[in-house]
């Protein structure tokens, strides 16, 4: 058995790890790379394999930087299944459509500026939307919990990884015919954390793994409680409203949009903030959110119960709430002066609706920018994030003088303390241990505490590219 990590390695972006075993090569994730947008476009144009030679793909979770090189893979030859919840398929309908669509646009417009008498077209999309339509063809839908054999002696069960809607922890059973032994290997994708709204906790693998990859996004640090930061959201509406300012979130589609609108439903709803103008400006966010709502099955007791209670009867919906559908009604916020609450993607800033925000109010004291997830190095999010006094937005640069506040409370991912209660929930100890999906310095922290203080040994941390014979 050989496993080689081509993506998210030493980094937090791209994911996709290599299984070869019993003659047959398996794909775990196969995401995108993202970033400033010249070096990802670059990264992502160097294919690392053939799709004919994959026998299949098993996807975590929709995120694209997990799923966004699935039609890439489609289009160099694969013709096996892609494995994935039924929640997963359908929100990779939705953004994967989106990121054709994004593509498309703008090598469009890199063409159009770049174009000459001796050069005709310049670049290609990675993919269009033809070819989306072409890759959701391959997916095939799993319920958690059902173990089913995807090829010859290998078995694979999906459990409930509390991540976002429809996240999973892969489990393979494996006969490696090689060795005759039998083999559990355990990809974590994404991890969850425990007590937040919407999804319910993460499933812990209590049974053990003899082999396990494993997420360190935040190997590293400790996220607020919760419901701490659902006071800070609070804090910061009101203090910005007293400015007679807007407050403006850049979030990401799937996951976080759905969170602050839940949070907001609630402070609305309890009177502790004031009724202002809501807008979702993100026509990806509007189409994820119906998704949300299409399964239910997927909601915890506590959201459950909130739709009981709820005259509305929809978490994600409230009378001040408007989603906007077309590029009228985005213009149309823009020019607003009163103080209002916009949610727009991309959650990095780096394309979107969300840079026609910014640039109109970045400059103005009285706005907040509401960072509520993890800003990749050199995109527009994290010069914010540092607060840089100038920043480049659509080919101008604007001062920053807004204020800048970041609440990590939201994250979706399970922070240091409870990446090591999963890792410890573990019966059977894994005889080997890979950390990805981290940058260096949370992936050295969270190796070192899973050897200090959970006795795990042979914990490796791959480089882009790198093989082991397990």
């Amino acid at each position: 058995m050989r496993i080689t990590f081509h993506g998210a390695a030493k980094t937090v972006t791209g994911s996709r790890h290599l299984l070869e075993v019993n003659g047959k090569k398996i794909l775990l994730d196969c995401g995108l790379f993202q970033g400033r947008r010249k070096e990802a476009f670059e990264r992502n144009r160097q294919s690392f394999h053939d799709g004919d030679n994959i026998d299949a793909v098993i996807l975590s979770h929709a995120h694209i930087d997990h799923s966004g090189s699935i039609p890439c893979l489609i289009k160099n030859g694969f013709n096996g299944d892609i494995y994935s919840t039924a929640a997963t398929r359908d929100l990779c309908a939705a953004m994967l459509m989106d990121s054709a669509a994004i593509q498309e646009r703008d090598v469009s417009y890199i063409n159009r500026k770049q174009r000459s008498p001796q050069k005709k077209v310049l670049f290609q999309p990675l993919y269009t939307k033809d070819d989306v339509v072409t890759a959701m063809e391959h997916f095939v839908g799993l319920n958690y919990n059902r173990r089913r054999q995807i090829l010859p002696g290998v078995n694979l069960t999906l459990v409930d990884a509390g991540h976002i809607l429809g996240s999973a922890n892969i489990i393979l059973d494996i006969d490696d015919q090689d060795t005759g032994k039998q083999i559990r290997l355990l990809y974590s994708g994404d991890i969850g954390r425990a007590n937040i709204p919407i999804i319910r906790d993460p499933t812990m693998p209590t049974a053990g793994a003899d082999i396990l990859i494993m997420e360190s996004t935040y190997g590293n640090r400790l996220h607020p409680p919760y419901r701490e930061a659902e006071e800070d959201l609070q804090r910061i509406i009101n203090e910005t409203t007293k400015r007679g300012g807007s407050l403006l979130i850049p979030a990401f589609a799937v996951g976080r949009t759905q969170q602050i609108v839940y949070s907001l439903h609630k402070l609305f709803k309890e009177g502790k903030i004031p009724p202002l103008p809501v807008y979702v400006d993100s026509p990806l966010a509007t189409r994820v959110t119906d998704i949300f709502r299409l399964h239910p099955e997927a909601y915890d007791a506590e959201t459950r119960n909130f739709l009981l209670a709820d005259t509305h009867n929809d978490p994600f919906g409230f009378e001040t709430l408007c989603y906007t559908r077309n590029v009228e009604e985005s213009k149309e916020i823009s020019t607003l002066t009163m103080p209002a609450i916009i949610i727009s993607a991309s959650g990095m800033m780096e394309n979107g609706r969300i840079l026609h925000h910014l640039k109109r109010r970045i400059s103005d004291e009285r706005n907040t920018i509401l960072v509520t997830g993890w800003q990749a190095p050199n995109t527009l999010g994290r010069r914010i994030v540092d607060k840089l006094p100038m920043v480049p937005i659509l080919g101008h640069d604007y001062a920053v003088r807004a204020k800048i506040e970041k609440l990590t409370g939201f994250s979706c991912h399970a922070d240091r303390q409870e990446l090591l209660d999963w890792a410890g929930a573990m019966g059977i100890k894994p005889r080997q241990t890979f950390l990805v999906h981290g940058e260096d310095e949370s992936a050295q922290s969270l190796a070192e505490a899973l050897r200090t203080k959970l006795g795990f040994n042979n914990v490796e941390i791959p480089e882009p590219h790198q093989s082991f014979e397990i």
